[in-house]
């Protein structure tokens, strides 16, 4: 507190500008429970690579080292980190689209395919175009993957209801913009992996659209499982079929029902793509 030259008291300027502690405690508090899991098994990893650095290269996405007794490498590479500014960004850029999806889709389906499908279809991919296409072997590691397919997912979502924006009167189709990202960043980053990004943005795609829908398990048996194990009274923050934001497909605020995919319903919209720092700063991949 500052004196003018009255003597009287003047308040200091406004710190509305700080971060207030308390709303990002909240944040944190009401994450949903496969969000709060990915983000337990982010900071395992990146704790347990300091104390093991070997850490790294043994779960790294490394092409020409993918063999049976290695595949485990397809789904450990999005969960590792190069350092802490890596971490630190993959993290903040993934935690509100990991939250949005949970809610879209539950708890069983997020933890299932960011745990399983979500790593080890982009890191097929990217093995096959390193290994056969392309003829290099570079290692990849870094959770960017995912940041990128959500990014295409809520692209493909906000396309369907907004499908273009102006850029110097030049009409830009939105379901682009995690590409100018990935661009971007591959431009201003070094040590990224332009390809690996691509992967996940593909994936990200396919989700979208709704051509791999059938990845994630019937609403049918989540419901069974969810009422013979009581999970929603069972597990805090647990996201149950039936507490979805949308459904499995969602409904477009816009228009009717739109259909996408073979036999697949429609999907959700939203009003914009998420947009922030995006945590591809690792030294590996993606």
């Amino acid at each position: 507190m500052s004196l003018s030259e009255g003597g009287s008291e003047r308040p200091m300027a406004t710190s509305s500008a700080i971060p207030d502690a308390r709303r990002i405690r909240s944040y944190f508090l009401r994450l949903p429970l496969a969000t709060r899991a990915v983000l337990f098994l982010l900071t395992a990893f990146y704790v347990a690579h300091l104390f093991a650095p070997a850490l790294t290269h043994w779960g790294a996405l490394i092409p020409q080292e993918i063999r049976l007794d290695t595949l485990y490498r397809l789904n450990t590479y999005p969960f590792l980190h190069r350092n802490i500014l890596h971490f630190a960004l993959n993290c903040f850029a993934l935690l509100p689209l990991l939250e949005r999806f949970e809610a879209e889709h539950g708890t069983v389906v997020t933890f299932i395919l960011f745990t399983g499908m979500f790593g080890t279809l982009p890191g097929s991919l990217y093995t096959l175009l390193e290994r056969y296409v392309f003829h290099l072997n570079g290692a990849a590691v870094g959770a960017s993957v995912w940041v990128f397919l959500l990014l295409a997912n809520e692209a493909v979502k906000t396309y369907r209801s907004n499908p273009y924006f102006e850029l110097a009167g030049v009409k830009i189709p939105t379901w682009t913009t995690p590409i100018f990202f990935i661009l971007v960043i591959n431009f201003l980053v070094p040590h990224t992996s332009f390809l690996g990004h691509m992967c996940g943005a593909a994936v990200g795609y396919l989700w979208g659209l709704g051509y791999i829908r059938f990845l994630a398990p019937p609403d049918w048996v989540l419901k069974f499982i969810e009422g013979k194990l009581n999970l929603l009274g069972r597990l805090p923050h647990y996201v149950s079929v039936d507490q979805k934001t949308y459904g499995r497909y969602g409904v477009l605020p816009s228009t009717g029902n739109a259909r996408v995919g073979p036999g697949r319903g429609p999907l959700g919209a939203t009003n914009g793509v998420a947009l922030g720092p995006v945590g591809s700063t690792q030294r590996l991949g993606p």
